[in-house]
């Protein structure tokens, strides 16, 4: 197993050639006020597999494939079910 990190979030943007966009969220316990916090990001990752927005996946650090793509999706871990009752438009 190598050690290049690996993050889950969801796909929310496919408009381009193989990249989606994915958000990665993360919920943590402010350390001073102990209230939950809510953040996420957005990253680029280049996408072999053709994604569907919604799609929650696991992408894995790569070297620079372009100025902003540093991720590449390694797997999907669940399909959403809504994209494939959608009809195309």
């Amino acid at each position: 197993m190598n050690t290049r990190r690996r993050l889950t979030g969801f796909v929310v943007s496919n408009k381009m050639q193989k990249t989606v966009v994915v958000e990665i969220t993360r919920r943590f316990r402010h350390p001073l006020y102990r209230k939950v916090v809510t953040s996420a990001r957005r990253v680029m990752a280049h996408d072999e597999m053709s994604c569907a927005i919604g799609d929650e996946v696991q992408i894995v650090e790569t070297k620079p494939i372009s100025k902003l793509k540093r991720w590449a999706v390694e797997e999907i871990i669940r399909r959403d079910e809504r994209a494939e009752t959608l009809p195309e438009a």
